[in-house]
């Protein structure tokens, strides 16, 4: 061999086969697909028509308002108004006058000075996020965020440090330890799997101590907790305040669809021109937001609304000896995944739909049945309610 030949490693012909036929590059698809279903993981969605006569608890329309007359009127208003599509993103012709009425209407209702409306929750929480933060910052979040808030870490880029649960001391700690300039605090108020409120308070006066900004989601406490439904946030006296950032939904209490950032003005002005999920989507239907902003008014015009839900909860968690809960979901830990499964198409089969939450949404080994009540509900359909989890759950051995 000359000094100008190179040795050629021998090659394996891919993919090696007895036939030597190509293996698709998907077949392993069908391995882990069976994985999961023999693990209990697979899930189909559950397909409902309009006319079920199923006991809703697996939805997060807490406040019952997504069939209420008032709240189908501003849908269909909106939708003859406008059409069916707000036709472009936001910064083309994507932004009609009713967009800014409702994020007009958020911001006063919640007592921030600006909103920005997102085309869902998740869009606004990964918007606002990787807006915030990116490489050479620091975020800290907590092992009980929602998925979109942990896509919206891991999107920034920035260097992410995940603390326990309500750990505000962690928090404190990661805060004071760093050696970026900028960081940014990000947590639920009130915790998807199991309804149980964060220390905002705490966390905000950590934010604060280190020249941290604090990004709080409000989705599952907007319309449950606070006066009239405005939120943990509110109830704790920090709307409005400086460097806080609170992300809520649409799709939830209010029934409709969509996402929005509340905070300063400058703020909103900063996210129109940094959040990618707003710069290039498209602007969120106009019946989602003439449907919302009905909703809201009815919020506003009755603030016992929330507190109906609340009763509602407490006497559903009394009756299946769950603990009191902080809001609207009651999670009932079953252990593995199978018996979960199996008491919630129990649940089905006698006309109540609960949620069954597992792996991954919930850690190994507490996969659980979510139930989220609402306010509409009679007490005599929570109490049957609880009659049907009760049985469910003796049924499959978790009693």
């Amino acid at each position: 061999m000359t000094t100008t030949e190179r040795a050629v490693p021998a090659v394996t012909p891919f993919p090696p086969t007895a036939t030597d036929r190509p293996v698709g590059a998907l077949d392993w698809i069908a391995e882990e697909a069976a994985r999961l279903q023999a693990a209990g993981l697979h899930r189909d969605p559950v397909v409902r028509q309009p006319d079920s006569e199923m006991i809703n608890l697996a939805s997060n329309d807490y406040l019952g308002l997504s069939r209420h007359p008032g709240v189908l009127a501003g849908a269909h208003a909106a939708l003859d108004a406008w059409g069916a599509g707000s036709t472009a993103s936001r910064l083309v012709v994507g932004t009609t006058s009713l967009h800014v009425d409702l994020e007009d209407d958020l911001a006063e209702f919640l007592g921030f000075p600006a909103a920005l409306s997102f085309s869902s929750g998740y869009l606004a929480n990964v918007g606002a996020i990787t807006a915030l933060a990116g490489r050479g910052d620091l975020i800290v979040s907590d092992t009980g965020t929602h998925a979109s808030l942990i896509d919206g870490c891991r999107l920034s880029r920035a260097r992410v440090v995940v603390v326990d649960r309500g750990d505000h001391e962690a928090v404190r700690k990661a805060l004071r330890e760093r050696t970026e300039r900028r960081a940014l605090v990000v947590t639920d108020s009130v915790y998807s799997i199991d309804g149980e409120p964060a220390p905002v308070a705490d966390l905000y006066g950590v934010a604060r101590d280190h020249g941290a900004a604090l990004l709080v989601d409000e989705a599952h406490a907007f319309g449950v907790r606070g006066p009239g439904g405005r939120g943990l946030v509110a109830e704790l006296g920090l709307s409005g305040a400086p460097d806080l950032v609170v992300t809520t939904v649409l799709s939830k209490s209010l029934g409709a669809q969509g996402g929005v950032v509340l905070g300063s003005r400058l703020l909103r002005s900063y996210l129109t021109d940094r959040a990618r999920t707003f710069i290039f989507d498209t602007g969120l239907n106009p019946a989602a937001v003439g449907a919302a902003r009905a909703a809201l008014d009815l919020v506003r015009s009755d603030p016992s609304m929330p507190e109906r839900l609340r009763l509602n909860a407490l006497r559903l968690a009394d009756s299946i000896g769950a603990d009191t809960p902080a809001a609207a979901v009651i999670s009932l830990v079953v252990g593995e995944p199978q018996p979960a499964v199996a008491a919630a198409a129990l649940c089905r089969d006698r006309g109540v739909l609960v949620g069954c939450f597992r792996p991954p949404s919930v850690p190994a080994g507490t996969s659980r049945l979510r139930l989220t009540v609402r306010a509409d509900l009679d007490t005599s359909v929570v109490d049957h309610v609880a009659g049907v989890v009760n049985d469910a759950l003796v049924r499959v051995g978790a009693r």
